[in-house]
């Protein structure tokens, strides 16, 4: 899922590589990513005009285009605010497909514009081509915790990276990020209207169980809720939970935050869940307190979670007697990105697959 689903950019582009017909990609992710880079370096806005899939539901072709493809809806034309993404039917793009390899490959070009391009200096500033890297988002969120002004804030990362030009976001975006992690990304009266209904549920169900936390200025920071099967499933099931942040996929992009199990069917049961408005240690404490206060004290034997610091420390405080271990997808992942330049990467990968799914004990894996 663009957990914003966000991806790291690929190495940069070297200043004379053009995309050609027949170049492979991993995935249609790193295609775009690609093509989105040259067309900044190149001074146009890439868009992804259309995806196919098969009839067993998989994508196989995909088309990227200029931003100024298509007509313009408006007539209405201020000459004197010219619209740097005003459509003209220009039909710059490529279309790639997926091939039996697992690659996806471009099969189709055509990079003749019909308008003037930008400079790369004036294209690196529209929103497509801003982003906030993980680990500006984390200085941000520290140095805001701390007390320091978004303006000096936003001129530490500035100076840091060797200046504007060397930095893909504006301050606004900073000023966004902080605003959004400091509550829960609600609307007007969507907190009132989220506690009356919790309340509403609880007078129905007095099993039904909700806590909300709010900051020093009243406002929304987290909120736990768990119905009864929920507390009863657990006692069942809960000799190991899972636990993963995961950002909702509408207008709110609020943190979502459930507590999964596993029944005797092989199935996902859920075990009560929140949202939360940071990842820090604080947070995931009070999340981990309010969720075992609700099972009885009753902490699990196992809690798997991916490699986030502040979880662990989280776990350490409130599950000390609980094994905590990494997803193995969170590891498994990696082995693209640590490995991936190397010419053997195929078979190194098979075999590092392999010694994870067969074998059967830990001296096997040793030993493979």
């Amino acid at each position: 899922m663009e957990k914003d689903i966000e991806v790291e950019e690929l190495e940069k582009i070297e200043e004379d590589d053009e995309p050609i017909i027949g170049m492979s990609f991993d995935s249609d992710a790193d295609l775009f990513i690609y093509f989105k880079e040259y067309g900044k370096r190149k001074g146009f806005l890439v868009l992804r005009r259309t995806s196919r899939k098969d009839s067993d539901g998989i994508f196989r072709n995909v088309t990227f285009a200029c931003r100024r493809s298509g007509e313009t809806r408006s007539k209405y034309v201020n000459i004197l605010k010219p619209q740097p993404n005003a459509k003209t039917c220009c039909n710059t793009g490529l279309g790639a497909g997926l091939g039996d390899d697992g690659k996806w490959t471009i099969r189709s070009l055509n990079l003749e514009h019909n308008h003037a391009l930008l400079t790369p200096t004036k294209s690196k500033y529209f929103r497509c081509n801003r982003s906030l890297n993980t680990y500006a988002k984390k200085k941000l969120d520290v140095n805001d915790r701390a007390g320091i002004r978004l303006c000096k804030n936003y001129q530490s990362l500035v100076i840091e990276a060797g200046g504007h030009e060397n930095v893909t976001f504006i301050e606004r975006d900073c000023r966004n990020h902080v605003q959004k992690k400091r509550r829960l990304w609600l609307g007007d009266g969507d907190a009132a209207a989220l506690q009356n209904y919790f309340m509403k549920v609880q007078t129905e169900d007095n099993r039904f169980y909700f806590s909300m936390q709010v900051d020093d200025e009243g406002r929304l920071k987290n909120i736990f809720w768990a119905e009864p099967r929920n507390r009863e499933a657990y006692k069942e099931f809960g000799d190991v939970v899972t636990f993963d942040t995961t950002y909702l996929t509408n207008k709110y992009d609020m943190l979502f935050a459930p507590f999964v199990g596993v029944n005797h069917h092989g199935h996902s049961i859920l075990f009560g869940c929140g949202l939360i408005s940071h990842e820090d240690i604080e947070t995931f404490t009070w999340l981990f307190r309010t969720w075992l206060s609700y099972m009885s004290n009753s902490a699990p034997i196992g809690i798997i979670t991916d490699q986030d610091r502040a979880m662990k420390v989280a776990i350490q405080n409130v599950f000390p007697n609980t094994r905590h271990q990494w997803c193995l997808w969170y590891i498994m992942k990696k082995i693209s990105e640590k490995l991936g330049g190397y010419k053997e990467y195929h078979d190194i990968s098979n075999v590092l697959h392999c010694t994870v799914d067969d074998s059967q004990s830990a001296v096997k894996f040793e030993e493979t």
